[in-house]
Order: structure tokens, then sequence, then C-alpha cells
């Protein structure tokens, strides 16, 4: 996904270009700057982001929102109107997305329900209104439930060994988690957030032949990264 978002900004660039340089040798007259050009640093990115993105909710957003911003900005929709609707909007969005989350990353859901019905030994790490920090270098991972309510919680298992499937239920609300991946484990991420994000910065490219780490996170005004 990351390739396709890279060959889409590629192709924004290239065509950018062109039109610069066609203006120029005066080929074409094509005006860049049309009312409401600025929406586009809107569209542009978040059009991009739903091909890159593991959940797509807020892109969608917020390519609605700048769609919605355009057509204000030509006079076909009204700014007072979608000052008024841009809120409920986001909340049915978040309602929508909540009802059918699992059904768009349905084999994730249901590997990461089988991982937690059959866990065995699962740590704990929780802060409330403070942090919290463990590393498991060395040490078999075998799962973990990651709650950072008004704090922070970081779990390096950047030297750790996972010998076998596993899951991490990562729940960040109003605080932030930072999980550490070990090498040599396929990664798949399932994400909720609200007024937040979940951030995967890992490269790993999936190898059937290694375990999988499943990261099941939900940020609510919180953030979970993966790195």
């Amino acid at each position: 996904m990351k390739k396709v978002g890279n060959i889409l900004w590629g192709i924004v660039f290239i065509v950018i270009g062109i039109i610069f340089g066609l203006n120029a040798m005066g080929i074409t007259d094509i005006d860049i700057f049309f009312r409401g050009w600025w929406t586009l640093f809107i569209i542009i990115p978040s059009f991009i982001e739903l091909f890159r993105s593991t959940n797509k909710m807020w892109s969608f957003i917020w390519l609605s929102i700048g769609i919605m911003l355009l057509l204000c900005a030509q006079n076909i929709l009204s700014f007072k109107l979608i000052s008024k609707l841009i809120f409920p909007f986001i909340l049915v969005m978040i309602g929508i997305s909540l009802i059918f989350k699992d059904t768009f990353n349905k084999k994730i859901t249901e590997k990461i329900k089988t991982l937690n019905s059959n866990r065995g030994s699962f740590e704990e790490y929780c802060a409330t209104f403070g942090e919290q920090k463990s590393d498991l270098a060395g040490q078999e991972f075998t799962g973990a439930n990651l709650d950072a309510i008004f704090g922070s919680v970081e779990l390096d298992l950047a030297k750790a060994i996972m010998k076998q499937d596993q899951v991490i239920n990562a729940n960040a609300i109003f605080g932030g988690i930072e999980i550490r991946v070990p090498s040599g484990v396929n990664i798949k991420v399932k994400s909720t957030p609200i007024f937040g994000g979940v951030d995967n910065k890992t490269k790993t490219e999936y190898n059937e032949s290694l375990p999988t780490l499943y990261i099941n996170g939900v940020a609510i005004f919180g953030g979970v990264e993966i790195r």
C-alpha cells in the first residue's frame, strides 16, 4: 500500500510539473490557482491516504470535508450550511465505522478473537496518570494487554523472542502507547481511532514462514505508535 501511495504522490508532482512547464512555454494557460485551490492540500493527501492507511475512516472524512469546502469555494454549496453539518457528519461516520469495522477486517478480527480466547499468560501493562516502560529483551513474548489512560506505556519487543502468532491489545485513552516490534515477524494491525490515531511505522513484507504479531489498537483522544 505504501508503494501505491508513493506512486500516486509521484504522479501528482509530475502532473504539476508538466502544467507549470507547459504554461511557461506558452503552450497552455492552465490556472492552477482557481477558486478553492487551497482545498487540494486537504483533498490530495486524504485521497492518497485511502490507499496507504489501514484504517481509512479519517482519510475518507477529510476527503469529504475537502470536497465540500471546494464546492463551497465554487459557490455550489454554502459555507454556512457546511459549518453546521461538518460535526454531525463526523459523528455519523465514526458511528458507521464502529458498526462495520469488524466487517472490513474480518480475517484479522477473527484471528485476534482466536488468540485472545486461547491466550495463556498475557502480560498486563497499565498506566493511569503516569508512565510504564518494559523491555523484554531475550524473553519469550506470549501476548500483552496495554492500557494508557492519561498516561503512557512503552513496550520494547525489539529483542524479544516470538515463536508463534501473538496479539497485543493496545488501548490509548487520552494517552500514548509505543510498541517496538521484534524483527523476523509479520505485523498485522487492526485500528479503531476516535479523535486519535494508530500509526504503523514498520516496513515489513509478509512472509508465511514467519509468526505474525497482531496489534489491536484503540485510540480515543490518544495515540498508538508501532515501530
